[in-house]
């Protein structure tokens, strides 16, 4: 582990060695060059960026880290890491000189002239090339030749919605096919299920001295010469296979036919055909609509219980002008298991959680999911002597049971939402036990019902009108009396049995695009409020107990919490993104007493937050662990006492592509950024935890960092390594722990000053946080 805890400045001549070593062109022949600079004058910069990418990928400059991980960690003859040395090809820069200058055409640049220029000094190769652009020609004229009446009508009635093809607009070949993509589609949605693209006919007239263009855009009729046919929907069969996609010859289906119209063969003998019934959008008697056929696909997918979904039309042997739709649903297997985990350690504390997820898909045969996960986290005290049981510091172990079903279960009719996505009711139930060794041990019983639906494709609503927790705390006698010596009442509220019920909404933006490298924000929104009704049921009983009122023997709590996450996300071409995010929260307990229920307090640092620190490390403000007044108080306390009313974290990070294949996975890399903190709203007594407006950013944390990620398709492992740039538990300028980045002699006084002051505690600038997805 040393290793890892060494010093940045390792880190950072290692990655300069990368940088610097990755030009050598010590192992090219004599007549190789390798590619080092590429430049492309003259076109302007609204498609500077696309016509490089006409430019050969053989003859680009390589990416620097890619060529040095080819050149080091390729065995002779096995060449499958990293990426080969680019050298110049002079036909490659030819054909990429002809595609540059096809590309400027297209965008309406007919006269546009391209040359190329190399440049070879000491076996490293610039290409250049220069562009003279010309006249931009514009749309001019617009005129339709379309002999079939009904389509021109539709047509005209919707090209203003769509159409790229304006008078005075730059002239653009991607702007006809993408009117002919629209028009294409625009039939399909009529009822024109014969219609291809090959129908839409656009012709270019262009004056070379004027810089015009005039368009005649045509859509002939079929060949037989007849109009273009309109089909209704006659009844709609779907076959569903086993998940093996085998159907063997002794095979019998259930076979059952709903509504007179949807005739089902279920050869996996699972499903329900009423229960997915509601997810088919095609109606005997309507119109045949593209939309509505990629709408029942999507909602199958959506249902999670299938893994593939396809629909045909088969026209009907009469002269109706009828489809019968054919849809084929191969389902994912009824059971899997999934496992997860994250390990995480510094100098002073390792931890590591594992997690078991087994799922049955369609358990009632229509669709539901029926899932029980399992969670387990320990966490050592790398500072402790014996065996590996004697430096235990805790242990966390959690069970949950869930029951989701795709409908809204109410006592109330609603109207069905599966046209904006499927609606889920989700019913769960939860135990865990988290112990502090020698110290602390609380266990918890909840149970909630969620609702989940979906206002549009981006839009996501989730509410929880019911989420009651029980939880039992046992301080040990040594912890609980020094709490009461030290008059310590905010410890012993906050970790004593408690009954919590309350009601949360959650709204979130966006979700569906996070796969996605477009430009868009994010946000996930929560409120929660929660004890009203506990109280409600405490008057009329009144009992107390220890001065607070209690309901089924325990003091329950009163509190109103918010918490936001807003993200935002930028393109910034290939496979490069920078995301800033904020992630502000406000707790506040009222009523049954001062302080938050210890499940609801927010706490700072971890593979998510401020990653420099490891979880619940940070903070609250400016609070020092050294203000305890004993080791015990310390080593008692340790992941109990750093926890706020009040959170705010942000990030900023760049993520880019390092390799496309790396032992089967492409991995990627990031930069970032981190900063935040967690404050007390009231004064609990524990030194410089209060949030101080004046005092903000003496009282804010910072951290930087990179990180690999190893993307394998289905899920991505991650590697960050965070570094304490400013840390808010030291005082003037010593929170700017970055000046003992370099100096191995400061960095020692500092760490053997914290053991002294902190003990058990230990010091580390360094965090290391593995973990499986990304961050945010």
């Amino acid at each position: 582990m040393k290793a890892y805890r060494s010093y940045p400045f390792t880190i950072i001549i290692f990655f300069t060695i990368i940088v610097l070593g990755c030009r050598s062109t010590k192992r090219l022949k004599e007549n190789e060059s390798l590619v080092t600079k590429l430049t492309v004058n003259g076109i302007d910069d609204r498609f500077s960026e696309q016509a490089k990418s006409y430019v050969s990928l053989d003859i680009r400059p390589n990416s620097p880290f890619n060529l040095w991980v080819y050149n080091n960690f390729n065995k002779k003859g096995k060449k499958k890491l990293g990426e080969p040395p680019h050298l110049l090809d002079s036909s490659l820069v030819e054909a990429s000189r002809k595609q540059i200058e096809g590309f400027l055409n297209i965008k309406g640049f007919l006269n546009a002239k391209v040359s190329s220029d190399i440049k070879i000094k000491d076996k490293k190769a610039e290409i250049t090339y220069n562009t003279n652009a010309g006249t931009e020609f514009k749309f001019r004229n617009l005129t339709f030749d379309i002999p079939d009446s009904a389509v021109k009508a539709i047509y005209l009635a919707n090209r203003e919605t769509f159409t790229h093809i304006d008078s005075g607009a730059r002239y653009d070949a991607d702007s006809l096919s993408y009117e002919r993509e629209k028009i294409h589609t625009l039939m399909k949605q009529n009822g024109y299920y014969d219609f291809v693209r090959q129908y839409v006919r656009p012709t270019v007239d262009t004056n070379f001295n004027k810089g015009v263009a005039d368009v005649k855009l045509g859509i002939i009729n079929p060949p037989n010469g007849g109009k273009h046919q309109v089909y209704t929907l006659a009844n709609t069969i779907i076959r569903i296979q086993p998940s093996s996609n085998i159907i063997l010859s002794e095979m019998v289906p259930d076979t059952m036919v709903v509504d007179s119209q949807y005739k089902f063969y279920d050869y996996s003998h699972f499903f329900k055909p009423k229960k997915i019934t509601p997810y088919i959008f095609l109606k005997e008697g309507e119109q045949y609509d593209i939309d509505k056929a990629e709408l029942t696909t999507q909602r199958f997918f959506d249902l999670n219980v299938f893994r593939n979904v396809n629909i045909d039309f088969r026209k009907l042997a009469d002269s109706t002008n009828r489809l019968l739709g054919l849809i084929d649903i191969i389902p994912l297997k009824k059971k899997s298991n999934r496992i997860d985990g994250e390990f995480t350690f510094n100098s002073s504390i390792t931890g590591v959680n594992l997690g078991l997820t087994y799922q049955n898909r369609n358990i009632f045969g229509g669709a539901e999911l029926f899932e029980v996960k399992l969670r387990g986290g320990l966490q050592f005290d790398k500072n402790k002597t014996g065996n590996l049981a004697d430096r235990l510091l805790s242990r966390d172990y959690q069970i949950g049971v869930s029951l989701t079903i795709p409908k809204l279960l109410l006592p109330f009719e609603i109207p069905s939402l599966g046209k904006n996505g499927v609606p889920r009711t989700r019913i769960s139930t939860s135990f865990q036990t988290y112990k502090l060794t020698d110290t602390y041990l609380r266990k918890s019983l909840g149970t909630n019902i969620t609702y989940e639906w979906v206002e549009t494709k981006y839009k996501l609503h989730s509410l929880t009108p019911v989420n009651i927790q029980y939880s039992q705390g046992d301080i040990s006698p040594i912890l609980q009396k020094q709490l009461q010596d030290q008059g310590d009442a905010f410890f012993v509220a906050t970790l004593r049995s408690q009954l919590i019920s309350s009601s949360y909404y959650n709204y979130t933006l966006n979700l569906a695009k996070l796969n996605s490298l477009g430009n868009f924000i994010f946000f996930s929104g929560n409120a929660e409020l929660g004890g009203n009704t506990a109280a409600m049921l405490a008057n009329i009983s009144k009992k107390e107990k220890d001065g607070s009122k209690v309901l089924f023997g325990v003091p329950y709590y009163q509190f109103a919490k918010a918490i936001a996450d807003v993200r935002f996300y930028k393109f910034l071409g290939g496979e490069k993104q920078f995301i800033a995010r904020i992630n502000p929260g406000i707790g506040y307990a009222y009523g049954n007493g001062q302080t938050l229920p210890f499940d609801k307090q927010f706490f700072a640092g971890g593979s998510s937050g401020v990653r420099a620190w490891q979880a619940r490390t940070l903070g609250p403000g400016n609070y020092n662990r050294a203000s305890l007044p004993s080791d015990s108080a310390r080593n008692n306390l340790r992941n109990l006492d750093q926890v706020g009313d009040i959170k705010f974290e942000g990030n900023l990070e760049y993520r880019f592509k390092l390799l496309d294949n790396f032992i089967g996975a492409k991995l990627k890399g990031a930069a970032f950024v981190d900063f935040g903190n967690i404050w007390q709203l009231r004064d609990n007594g524990l030194e410089g935890s209060t949030i101080k407006l004046n005092k903000l950013f003496q009282q804010t944390a910072i951290g930087t960092g990179f990180g690999l990620r190893f993307d394998v398709s289905f899920f991505v492992f991650r590697l960050d390594a965070g570094f304490k740039f400013k840390d808010p538990q030291f005082t003037g300028s010593d929170q700017y722990v970055v000046k003992y980045w370099f100096d191995k002699a400061g960095k020692k006084v500092i760490k053997d000053r914290y053991a002294f002051n902190n003990s058990p505690d230990k010091y580390s600038l360094t965090q290391i946080q593995f973990g499986v997805g990304l961050p945010f």
